[in-house]
């Protein structure tokens, strides 16, 4: 392989790894930009709704069967954790509730090492046919699965917030929640709601990366973080810097892994986040503790 083909061929593993960082970093900040809360066990919804969807697929339902009923199972436990731990405890500050949902994402964890192990699992790719070769690089159909969901999901999101009366009241909301009462919009709903959709949609990006990734019961851990960073680079706030945040961490990730060596890549996420909170780190402080109760 030429190395400009080799070099466009990481581009697109790094795309690949990117647009799986951005589903995560787009469950983050929905969830933050409606409730203030930084939900840090959204690595685990993604590992969890790989796992259901892998297990319902082995008991015999069809592959959109088992999309959808494990993407409801996981949009239910998302409500449910929200309802038992960060609701009653919403009158906590910000910091404390990342603390609340460290602890969850324990919990969850040794929840899913307890019901699959510590084997290994795979779901077979969603369409067949090889990989499509662009210049002498591969991409796999998988990919534009993913890529197409990160589109999908990106658009949904901005044309909610943008465009609908309930996205803009469920911002306000989020920006001075004693107004927000005032005129019937309740941020305890918001909030259920918000802890809902991060959970049905980290449960679907862990379903359409399972065939290109190897998946386990602690993988969310990583990705969790991966997609925390993302949203960190693109800001807390910002829908689209999030997709930006996980694009170019993954194509960071890629050619760091194929140029230099493969164990720097998993490094390269913890130094940019030491980098982010070396020079901002009032930025990134001030945006969690900044939360309206």
């Amino acid at each position: 392989m030429h190395m400009s083909d080799q070099l466009l061929q990481l581009l697109f593993a790094g795309l690949t790894l990117g647009s799986i960082y951005a589903l995560i970093a787009l469950a983050l900040v929905t969830t933050f930009n409606l409730t203030g809360v930084l939900n840090l066990a959204q690595g685990e919804f993604v590992a969890i709704g790989a796992l259901l969807a892998i297990s319902i697929y082995a008991a015999g339902l069809p592959m959109a069967a088992a999309f959808i009923l494990a993407v409801f199972l996981v949009a239910m436990l998302g409500g449910l954790l929200e309802r038992t731990a960060i609701h009653t405890a919403r009158q906590a500050s910000g910091l404390t509730l990342i603390i609340i949902t460290i602890g969850l994402a324990i919990s969850l964890r040794g929840l899913a090492l307890l019901v699959w192990g510590t084997e290994t699992y795979s779901l077979p790719a969603f369409s067949g046919g090889g990989p499509l070769f662009i210049r002498g690089a591969a991409v796999t159909p998988q990919s534009l699965w993913v890529f197409g969901l990160v589109a999908v999901t990106l658009a949904v999101l901005y044309f909610f917030f943008e465009h609908t009366y309930w996205g803009k009241a469920v911002k306000a909301s989020m920006v001075n929640r004693t107004a927000a009462r005032l005129v019937g919009i309740n941020p305890n709903t918001v909030s259920l709601l918000a802890f809902i959709t991060s959970g049905a949609l980290g449960a679907a990006a862990g379903i359409f990366i399972a065939p290109i990734t190897m998946t386990t019961y602690d993988m969310g851990f990583m990705l969790g973080v991966k997609g925390f960073v993302a949203a960190v680079i693109g800001g807390l706030g910002n829908v689209g810097g999030a997709v930006l945040g996980g694009l170019l961490l993954g194509i960071l990730e890629s050619y760091s892994a194929g140029l230099i060596s493969s164990g720097s890549k998993d490094a390269i996420a913890i130094i940019i986040l030491l980098a982010v909170l070396l020079m901002r780190p009032g930025g990134l402080i001030g945006a969690i503790g900044q939360r309206k109760v």
